[in-house]
């Protein structure tokens, strides 16, 4: 029941509370708008991105998906064979495998900063794969160029050599594994990460140590900085960083026919990177074949006399060259000592004991082409320069005669024929027959230039330059050295060094300057005068010739004055033997000679090799061809005397045309040590075997 209060109460009225929500103003609408029409065009957008990608782009991303689970095995393609002129092949490929390591797929990627002291997870694969492939694994010294001497185990050695070398590319740890060594690491891939086994190409060189210093070295591309990176060099541009590439002689000089082109196979992955099946192939593209000039049984000759005179005359090495006088072809050309090109095969490097043998003076420098890398005076083979420069300058004439009574004096200062031998009345034919340096000590005195006026010298100069004294001849191997030429520059520049090194090393004073206690041995400070010159004439003092300058010089003398350009290559095959590109270089340049002058020249070489009391006639007196030839024995303070010899017999004798050049070092005199081997080159070209070896007895120089 309800009481009166109650009723009341509930009958009273209620107060309402009073809405007081302002009206929507026109901005505020307006703002509500454009961040509605914002939002919509927003979901908009990723409506129509959604369907572009789901519809329209949907069959693309499909593939690249199906992209990602295919990777691209690298085919390696093979390097073109080398064959000599008959076809005979000199230089070959051999399919390989090899265990490589990747250091960007190691347990601890290799960095800058490790790479000398390889992490312990590293450190553990190292050693596990070192017990599978037979290799040590107790730590050695290994030279690293930029990290110097690091004390660590073989693998990790050759990790750091080749990261140093090229950081992105993979190490090749040994090849010629045998087939269950690689299906163990193949099945525990697990084990061995970032360790993998790749087909490769190895060069093969069947004839060992025969013309290893002209065939070179191939290696991986280097890139040790910006500034010293291969990869920036026009002759291997577009490669591949990883690329296999000559790295000198003819595999570096004709790389870019003998390269050929990778292929690579298409296999496909599951998610854990395990081979499935194989999607497609691109075959590779071998390089093309490069035919020499060499005559496989010529080198063959050459470099066994030059062997056996080297042996019998207590040499310490030397060089020969044979060459068409006419073209430039390089028929053999030999150094001594040699070494055997497979070393330097092996993509796994070369041993560092191998190399360092190859390196040492003990045993002479193999590695060094003599040939073109080796340089001295040459005695009086350079005689038939000077009378060139005689003849041609008017400083001499054929007619002319000197009396040669045993010595020639500038002032008071003589010099003196070998073994003090008095000649008598000579002209120029007779002076290159006997080799008499009174005679030519005189042209040498007659071509010579007042300094001041002529500082590149004079007559003599001019003419030893146009044959190419002091210049590099151009041959397809690279690494050929300049000579040198002596000249008043080049006198006062080398003074000039001198006194640079004095006062850097020694802070000498002027008072002080080219004496014994502070000399640095480069120059004696002394201004050019005309005893230069008259050395010169002789092939002695400071000049510098290389055993294959000098071949271009009697080439020029028996073609009639053509410099031509050696070269070792004659074509570029295709693998069917098509020829694709004749390589046939012109020659440098033509001198203008007087063919009188010519002639008397080629009269005393033919002279001195063919008539009793010619230089080299007991040696080259009752060879069958007509040989026009030239000894040199080079003088060397408190040294054995070098042995030289220069001949050539010319087309128009035979049809085939030859010019040798020999060179023993310390080896005596050039009829003694190098005309032998002379002899036994031609008589191999000419007739098919080397005959007697046959020394002669001539003591000139």
């Amino acid at each position: 029941m309800i009481s009166p209060a109650q009723e009341q109460s509930r009958r009273a009225p209620v107060n309402v509370p009073e809405d007081r929500r302002p009206p929507l103003t026109p901005q505020l609408a307006l703002r509500v708008a454009i961040i509605g029409s914002f939002a919509l065009a927003m979901f908009a957008i990723i409506f129509f991105r959604l369907w572009f990608l789901q519809v329209l782009s949907g069959d693309k991303y499909l593939a690249q998906a199906k992209v990602n689970r295919v990777r691209n095995v690298a085919i390696p393609a093979p390097r073109g064979e080398m064959l000599d002129r008959s076809g005979n092949v000199l230089v070959a490929s051999r399919r390989a495998t090899a265990v490589e390591i990747s250091p960007a797929g190691l347990p601890v990627q290799v960095t800058p900063f490790n790479v000398a002291h390889p992490p312990v997870a590293d450190a553990r694969l190292y050693n596990r794969l070192a017990h599978v492939l037979g290799m040590p694994t107790r730590r050695q010294r290994c030279r690293v160029p930029g990290l110097g001497t690091l004390h660590v185990s073989k693998i990790a050695c050759q990790v750091a050599l080749g990261y140093i070398k090229l950081s992105y590319g993979d190490v090749t740890i040994a090849t010629d594994v045998p087939f269950p060594v690689r299906a163990y690491i193949a099945e525990r891939q697990a084990e061995f990460p970032g360790v993998q086994i790749q087909p490769i190409w190895q060069r093969v060189y069947p004839l060992k140590t025969l013309a290893a210093q002209l065939f070179g070295t191939v290696g991986p591309i280097s890139c040790v900085s910006k500034a010293n990176c291969e990869l920036h060099q026009a002759r291997f541009k577009g490669l591949p960083p990883t690329s296999i590439v000559g790295q000198s002689g003819l595999e570096w000089y004709y790389n870019r026919y003998l390269q050929g082109t990778d292929g690579y196979q298409e296999v496909q992955v599951d998610a854990l990177g395990r081979f499935t099946g194989v999607v497609g192939e691109h075959p590779p593209v071998p390089g093309h074949d490069l035919r020499l000039a060499l005559d496989v049984n010529l080198q063959r000759v050459g470099e066994a006399a030059l062997a056996q005179s080297i042996a019998q005359n207590a040499g310490d090495g030397g060089a020969f060259v044979a060459m068409n006088p006419d073209t430039g072809e390089i028929y053999a050309m030999g150094s001594n000592p040699s070494y055997d090109a497979n070393d330097f095969a092996n993509p796994a490097g070369v041993p560092a004991s191998v190399y360092n043998q190859l390196n040492n003076p003990a045993s002479n420098y193999p590695l060094l082409n003599r040939a073109i890398q080796s340089q001295g005076p040459t005695g009086s083979t350079f005689k038939p320069i000077t009378a060139t420069a005689a003849l041609q300058s008017g400083a001499w004439s054929v007619s002319d005669v000197f009396d040669d009574t045993g010595r020639f004096c500038i002032g008071l200062q003589c010099r003196h024929n070998a073994g003090y031998a008095v000649y008598g009345t000579l002209d120029l034919v007779q002076a290159i027959k006997v080799s008499s340096d009174d005679f030519f000590y005189n042209l040498g005195a007659l071509t010579n230039a007042n300094p001041a006026t002529h500082p590149d010298g004079g007559a003599l100069q001019h003419w030893a330059r146009l044959y190419g004294i002091g210049r590099p001849t151009g041959i397809d191997l690279g690494g050929e050295v300049s000579g040198n030429l002596p000249t008043p520059r080049w006198r006062s520049a080398i003074d000039q060094l001198e006194l640079r090194c004095e006062r850097r090393r020694h802070h000498a004073t002027p008072s002080e300057y080219f004496t014994p206690a502070v000399s640095c041995g480069i120059a004696d400070g002394r201004p050019w005068s005309i005893g230069d010159n008259v050395n010169l004439a002789v092939g002695q003092g400071d000049v510098q010739v290389t055993p294959l300058q000098l071949a271009v010089v009697y080439a020029a003398i028996a073609n009639g004055g053509n410099v031509v350009r050696p070269h070792l290559g004659l074509d570029v095959q295709s693998r069917d033997g098509t020829v694709l590109q004749r390589i046939a270089p012109p020659p440098v340049r033509h001198l203008n000679i007087n063919p009188l002058y010519l002639d008397a020249i080629r009269a005393g070489l033919r002279a001195a090799a063919s008539q009793p009391g010619g230089t080299s006639a007991d040696v080259m007196g009752t060879f069958p061809e007509q040989v026009y030839g030239k000894t040199g024995t080079a003088q060397y303070t408190g040294q054995n005397d070098y042995s030289w010899y220069a001949c050539f017999v010319p087309d128009w004798a035979t049809g085939k045309p030859i010019v040798v050049v020999v060179w023993v070092e310390r080896g005596g005199f050039g009829a003694v040590a190098a005309a032998p081997v002379a002899r036994q080159i031609l008589s191999q070209w000419f007739f098919g075997n080397p005959g007697k070896f046959i020394a002669g007895s001539s003591r000139t120089l």
